[in-house]
This record gives structure tokens, sequence and C-alpha cells, in this order.
């Protein structure tokens, strides 16, 4: 009997089913995404910088993330990641998220040299920010653009919009239902103090004719690393690539004088590339303090002045700063005056700026600051005519146009200058053909220097291939061309490093909690409806057998 009524039944089933799909099918489909996208992306993300320094935290202290990603208009609480357009996000705004979010993912603008001055100005405001401010508990990072990460973003921003435009509750509970929802993965361990850390600072000189302790010693100082708001976004092509590029020119150039007895001066000229020049010019500080209170003799023990070069093709005027005013008849002031003179010859504008040093703050403003203190007359020379411009520690110190035309300019006013200076001429020009200054080799290290990030953790090892290139071009003008490696005070360091600098971010395409809520619901109602039917069968059946009866009648 049993096996009768299970055949009949499964009779039924196979008579009616297909209608029974029909209706049910459709709902899955109205709940289903109207746009549906791939299930997965992958993105290369930039994690914000995190070091210590003097004791104080800089940066976002923790790296992985695994939340459900959210526009800044729907964000609400601390468990979700707030993915959205850098352009979007002010440094108050930022203030907020940093201690109530989970995470951030700022996304840059499609293309970064295009931004109109407003946009640069808002973004250098939110890095200066990012920099400078407390530290930030959450994880935050930086990618580029890409269309799948626009659309969802799109996607993101059309689901805030639908739940405030939600007349009433239970539309508001369907589109959310109805809403697909993505989960942010960065499955990065958790960023560790780096150990064995170690700056390299260089340095070659050029001897001038007679007792090489006996003459005047000039010596070029210039830092090649890079800041910004992510280290592996800091490509700091005028912070501080010019400044890199016109020292090896400028070496390059006196190396041919001080090829020959003839055209050799009677002046020492030294240049040092220095590291960490932006975490307070470490690299300096380092190398100064082995120098000058080492047993070893310095080779700037009693230089006569020291000339930095720092962002030096940003605009057309030539600013130096100096921390005093130097005496009218002191190197410093000579070489002011050759600054000024074949600047008039040029065209060109040099203006000084004096501004004493403020110790009581946690960084120097300039790297001239480092030597002044050691009582060395220096001074910085600068396109930049103050030092709180926020693009010397930004991700938009990127190529730009006409940058080669203004670093080949101040190049040759700086050269033509320090050569008339210490070859004590007035108004010859000496750097004429076939020795003049090369645009092309300024352009060939701009470029290959400003093509690489160049953030001090990045740069902060023994072998780095970097520092490798830069002694090699030294080696060929320069000689006694050493590399001195410094690392932190272990009991108590000056600065410390941390790792994960980029990561991969995978953003998945799922259903919201609520989905899966109301999916749990209907699976018990479902179950309870079968548990009584099978509890009820005869009834059931019956009932199922009247009502085929009835419809083919």
């Amino acid at each position: 009997m049993w096996l009768e009524e299970c055949d009949s039944f499964a009779e039924l089933c196979r008579g009616y089913l297909p209608y029974y799909l029909l209706i049910i099918l459709p709902i899955f489909i109205i709940i289903s995404p109207v746009n549906p996208v791939a299930a997965s992306h992958e993105f290369p993300v930039y994690r914000m910088h995190q070091y210590d320094l003097h004791g104080v935290p800089h940066g976002c202290r923790s790296a992985p993330i695994s939340l459900e990603a959210i526009s800044f208009m729907s964000w609400r609480g601390s468990r979700h990641c707030i993915v959205t357009n850098a352009l979007y996000i002010t440094a108050s705004m930022f203030h907020i998220i940093r201690h109530r979010a989970g995470a951030l993912v700022l996304v840059l603008p499609e293309k970064i040299t295009d931004l109109t001055l407003e946009e640069k100005q808002h973004i250098m405001s939110l890095e200066e920010f990012m920099l400078f401010g407390p530290e930030t508990p959450i994880p935050v990072y930086f990618t580029a653009w890409h269309p799948n990460l626009q659309a969802i973003l799109d996607d993101l921003s059309a689901g805030s919009v639908t739940d405030e435009k939600s007349g009433s509750a239970a539309e508001a509970m369907f589109n959310s239902i109805s809403a697909s929802g993505y989960q942010v993965v960065v499955a990065a361990g958790q960023a560790l103090a780096k150990t064995d850390v170690k700056v390299a600072t260089l340095h070659g000189k050029l001897t001038g004719t007679g007792a090489e302790e006996k003459l005047p010693t000039i010596a070029l100082v210039t830092h090649y690393d890079s800041s910004g708001a992510a280290p592996e976004l800091s490509f700091g092509a005028d912070s501080n690539a010019s400044g890199v590029a016109m020292l090896l020119e400028i070496a390059r150039l006196f190396s041919i004088l001080y090829s020959t007895s003839k055209s050799r001066p009677q002046y020492n000229l030294v240049f040092i590339m220095t590291g960490a020049g932006k975490l307070n010019y470490q690299g300096s500080k380092k190398w100064l303090e082995d120098q000058l209170d080492g047993l070893e003799g310095s080779i700037i023990q009693d230089a006569a002045y020291v000339i930095c070069l720092d962002t030096v093709s940003t605009g057309d005027d030539l600013y130096v700063h100096v921390s005093k005013p130097p005496k009218e008849n002191s190197t410093g002031g000579m070489f002011y005056r050759e600054l000024k003179a074949v600047s008039e010859s040029m065209n060109s504008t040099v203006e000084g700026v004096h501004k004493k040093i403020n110790l009581a703050e946690e960084t120097l403003a300039w790297e001239h600051e480092r030597y002044s203190i050691r009582r060395l007359p220096a001074t910085t020379l600068s396109t930049l005519k103050s030092h709180d411009d926020p693009i010397r520690t930004s991700i938009l110190d990127v190529m730009q146009a006409k940058q080669i035309d203004r670093l080949y300019k101040h190049t040759q006013l700086v050269v033509e200058a320090l050569a008339r200076h210490i070859y004590n001429l007035s108004s010859s020009q000496i750097f004429v053909d076939p020795l003049d200054v090369s645009k092309e080799s300024l352009s060939l290290w701009f470029t290959y220097l400003a093509s690489q990030p160049r953030a001090a953790p990045l740069l902060a090892d023994k072998n780095n291939m970097l520092v490798s290139t830069l002694k090699e071009a030294m080696s060929r003008y320069l000689g006694d061309v050493k590399v001195a490696l410094h690392s932190p005070d272990k009991q108590d360091p000056e600065f410390v490093f941390y790792d994960v600098t980029k990561a991969t971010l995978n953003v998945y395409s799922v259903k919201p909690a609520v989905f899966d809520l109301f999916l749990t619901i209907a699976i018990i109602l479902y179950l309870g409806v079968i548990y009584v039917i099978v509890h009820n069968f005869p009834r059931a059946y019956s009932l199922a057998t009247r009502f085929s009866a009835n419809n083919k009648t």
C-alpha cells in the first residue's frame, strides 16, 4: 500500500514539478544581483607608511584586512572596510575614520599627472596629515585606478543611494537582501620591525692642486631618498631625484677640469649623497658624527662651505636657504654674489631666505641645518621658498613636463657660479661647448631615479641596487669613493622601519549578512513544511489526489 502511494506521489511530482519551478525560479532571479560582476578580483595595494622617529610612532600600525567593503556614505561602524576615491577624503574625515572604521582603501585618481591645482592640494593636505599626524591603528592602503575597481566603487555608491531612497522598512529590507556586497581581504602578516637596517651615505672627492690638507674645501650634498604617504608610491621626482641628478652632473663637469694640472684649481671638492634624508636627515647626522667625532681625519673638518641641493626642478626661481646670513667676504657670501651675477646674465632670479634653526621641532627644515649645527657654514639651494611645501613629501611628486628644462637651467647656474668662485673669475663663462652641461645626462639620471620608489625603508639594506648604481656613477668622476653604512642604535634607536609595504587586495562578490539570515529562515521554513508533510503523509496525499482530480475535471 505504501509503495503504491509513493509511486502515485512521485507521478504527481513528475507531472507538476515543472510548473512549481516556473514559480520558484523567478523568485530567485528577482533577488539575484541586477548587474552581477565577477566573483573575485585582485589588485596590487600599497600600505600607508609606518616608522618610528625618535621614539614617536608614525603611520598605520596594522596590515591584514578581512572585512565587508562599504562606501564612505554608507559607513557606520568598525566592522567595515571603507573603499573610496582619495579625492573624497579630507584630513578631518581621515581623523574620524582611523579611530572608528575597520580599514581604509584609497583609490588614486585615474590620471594622477592631470589633476587640477585644487585636487593636488587636497591630496597633499591628506598626505601631510597621514605623515606627520598621530599614528593610525587601522590598516590603510592605496591602490591605482582600474576599470574593475571603478565598477566596484560605483556598485558600493549605488547601494548607499538605494538605502537612502528606500521609502519603507520593508523596501529597505528587500533592497538589503537583493543587493550584492563585497568582501575585502588583504592576507598580509602583521607588520614587524626590520632588523639589520643599513642606511648608506656615499662620498667622493676631487683634490685640488697643492697640499691637500691646506686647501679650502667645498662640499656638495644631496639626499637620494624620497617620501610620501605610501613608501611604494614615493617616486620623489623633484625631491630629490633632481638634486641627485644635478650633483652627478656637477661631479662630471668638474672631474674634467680636475683631470689636468693646468685647469685644476686650489680647492678640494667633496661630493656627498646621504640616506634617510626624509627622516630628519639621519644620513648626514650619522656621517658627520663619524667624520667629526671619529679618530680618523675628516674630509670636511674645516670646510669653507657646504652646499646642499634639494628640490631644484619645480619652479623658475632659485632660493638660497641659510640659518645665518653669511658675511660678505666669506665663502658663502662670495658664492651668493656669484649666483646673483650668473642669474642676471641668464634672466633668472636668485633670492636669499634666512631661517633660524628650531631645535624644538621634531625634524629640521633643511639638510644644511645638520651642518650648521656642527658649526660648518652651509646653505640649501632649492626652487621652493618654504620648507613646508607639501610637494617634498608627496606621492604626487612624479615626473612633469618642463622639469628637465628647469633642472638644466638651474644646473647651468649653480655650476657656473661655483666655477667662477673657485677660479676667482668675474665674468668669463667657463662651461661652454664642448664643456657644457649635458641635458641628456641630466635627463637620463632624472628619469632613472624618478621611475622607482626610493623611500628610506625600501633602501635600508646592505646590498641595495640603487646605492650600488650611485657608487658606480660617482666612481667614474671622483676619487676615493666610499660608502658608509649606518645602523640605528640598538638600545635607543633614532628610527625604526617596518615591513609590509605592499600586498594584494582580493575583492570577493558576496551576499550581505542579512541575505544569509533570510536564506536560513527560508530553509528552516522549508524543512518544517517537509517535516509536517512527512508526518502527515496520508492527508497530504489525499489532498494532492483531490487537487489533481479537480484539475482533470
